[in-house]
């Protein structure tokens, strides 16, 4: 089973390295990526239904993740929203809790811990299927 991604990250070489982590060590698939909150917030709307998960750092250029995750309606049940920035201080995390955020993740420290999360997604959804 194949899960679909879409990543809002400004920052281009981390963009690329997180695709690349993705797509090689999981079962997800990245299907489309942003820089900017209004561009991100234009393909999620534009595609209700073809995210499985969504990757968003705090600070978008120009944009706000956290504005972007308080837009986001989730089309259907399962759909995961993963913060992956560097300032995953406790308030943050709070506050993404509060938002519906499934986890957050710090970049410098816990990109194994991402793609874990996501290698967990995969078999949780074939388990289902």
């Amino acid at each position: 089973m194949e899960l679909k991604a879409y990543l809002a990250e400004d920052n281009a070489i981390l963009r690329e390295n997180l695709v690349g982590a993705l797509e090689e060590m999981t079962c997800v698939n990245v299907v489309g990526t942003g820089s900017t909150e209004v561009e991100s917030l234009a393909w999620l709307a534009g595609n209700p239904l073809g995210w499985d998960i969504l990757v968003v750092d705090l600070f978008l250029s120009p944009g706000s993740g956290l504005r972007l995750v308080e837009k986001i309606q989730r089309a259907r049940v399962g759909q995961k929203i993963i913060v992956f920035s560097n300032y995953a201080t406790a308030a943050v995390r709070m506050t993404c809790a509060r938002l519906g955020v499934d986890a957050v993740f710090d970049k410098s420290t816990e990109i194994d811990s991402l793609v874990d999360y996501c290698s967990r997604q995969c078999f949780e959804q074939t388990a289902a299927a």
